[in-house]
């Protein structure tokens, strides 16, 4: 269907992770040379094994999205196995209990240090690989960025205060990218953003499930009820939006940020 992602060279962060996995697959299965890049090396490998046992090209590649040296490093490696980059999807992030409120944890008594360590989890780490791999979209006057964000960041969630916060800045992140690598490089380079509604991933599993007995949560009740479609997402659900972001198919769009929700963003809860 989108025969134009053929031989691209697409690098994923984040990727040893559920949603990032699943667009790493989807875009090796439309004939990618794929990056994986993750903290973790053996997430990356273990996501890059499966993808070449079903005959993907796929590399494993350890980043701290964070970091600037990582990420230099990280596409090095990945140009010296494909020569070049195309696509950069953004999916490093996540939620620590640690910046989500309960009965445990007051607002008041979040420490400083834990809350920019979750705007830099969810926030700098799309900053950071976009720095470095949109040097090279910038001389080769091309190239499509996709940010994994959040509905989190077009409406905070209640207790999950840095990863709404660090959601809220990857889309105005979107969109300022998106105008200037258009206007300052080529208006072929393209940013745009997704938004994940809420999927039960390791990152919000705590909240929405009871640990002892796996039965929903209070707080997943409540969101399910919100939820026009009556359930949670599938992390393979996010793969169609992507690739189409990153296909031809969207040649003129730009600075968008697209709901895949099941209308949760859509419903004023009347």
């Amino acid at each position: 269907m989108y025969s134009d992602l053929e031989d691209k060279a697409a690098i994923v962060t984040g990727a040893g992770g559920a949603i990032g996995g699943e667009i790493a697959k989807a875009l090796a299965a439309a004939g990618a040379g794929v990056a994986i890049w993750d903290i973790s090396l053996d997430a990356a490998k273990k996501q890059a094994d499966g993808i070449a046992a079903s005959g993907g090209t796929c590399i494993a590649v350890e980043c701290d999205a964070t970091n600037r040296d990582s990420a230099r490093q990280a596409l090095d490696a990945t140009i010296s196995e494909y020569g070049t980059a195309d696509i950069l999807i953004n999916c490093a992030g996540g939620s620590h209990k640690n910046t989500t409120t309960s009965d445990d944890l007051k607002f008041f008594d979040i420490e400083p240090d834990a809350l920019d360590a979750g705007i830099a989890l969810n926030y700098v780490s799309a900053v950071v690989p976009s720095q470095a791999v949109g040097q090279v979209f910038a001389e080769k006057k091309s190239g499509v960025i996709l940010n994994i964000s959040s509905i989190a960041g077009l409406s905070p969630l209640t207790r999950a205060i840095s990863y709404s916060n660090g959601k809220a800045a990857v889309n105005s992140f979107t969109q300022w990218l998106a105008v200037h690598m258009a206007q300052e490089y080529s208006p072929q380079i393209r940013v745009n953003a997704i938004a994940p509604g809420f999927m039960l991933t390791a990152q919000n599993r705590f909240l929405l499930l009871d640990e002892k007995t796996g039965e929903m949560t209070d707080r997943g009740r409540k969101i399910v009820a919100n939820v026009p479609m009556a359930r949670y997402g599938e992390p393979t659900e996010i793969v169609g939006a992507a690739l189409w972001l990153v296909s031809d198919s969207a040649s003129f769009v730009t600075g968008a940020v697209i709901p895949v929700d099941g209308g949760f963003t859509a419903y004023s809860g009347v």
